[in-house]
């Protein structure tokens, strides 16, 4: 999820400042919005499903609060900014390709007063996804290699020990 998110974010950004390439960079961009978003929707389910291990009990409120609110605001950019570049695309009468011929449904009425709204506040997320993104990635750094205190191992564990938290 890390590294798709960020081709999102870095395709986003030279599409923009790209004339000769943005056409290419747009057919890239839509499909892979819509792959975030079927993905964040998948981890949603399987966090309410399987929560994740708690936070060290010695780690002090104000972080504990920084935490939980880091995730929720990682968790609902993953999941806005690809409905706000569909609802976007939709009020500027864009099709949303995602290969070949097939293509998603609008989900807003073509409106220029929408898009003008829209354009810019997928802009503005993204930005805030980019710092919330690097503001994890200083966290969970500073949890590695100053606290050692297991929650970077937990981060980056691709499956969980069945062994873990109970002495072994």
């Amino acid at each position: 999820m890390a590294a798709l998110v960020l081709a999102q974010l870095f395709i986003g950004i030279a599409m923009v400042g790209s004339i000769s390439d943005y056409h290419r960079l747009v057919a890239i961009h839509k499909p892979l919005g819509m792959l975030v978003l079927v993905l964040v929707t998948l981890r949603l389910v399987n966090r309410l499903l399987r929560p994740p291990p708690p936070l060290p009990a010695a780690m002090p409120g104000l972080l504990r609060v920084a935490a939980h609110g880091s995730h929720l605001l990682l968790y609902g950019l993953m999941f806005a900014l690809p409905l706000v570049g569909w609802a976007m695309l939709s009020a500027a009468n864009y099709p949303i390709t995602l290969t070949g011929a097939i293509h998603l449904p609008p989900i807003t009425p073509p409106s220029d007063a929408l898009y003008a709204v829209l354009r810019p506040l997928h802009t503005v997320l993204a930005l805030l996804l980019f710092a919330t993104f690097l503001a994890h990635l200083g966290a969970a750094l500073m949890h590695a290699l100053i606290f050692r205190d297991g929650v970077f191992r937990s981060m980056v564990s691709w499956r969980r020990n069945p062994r873990a938290g109970r002495g072994h």
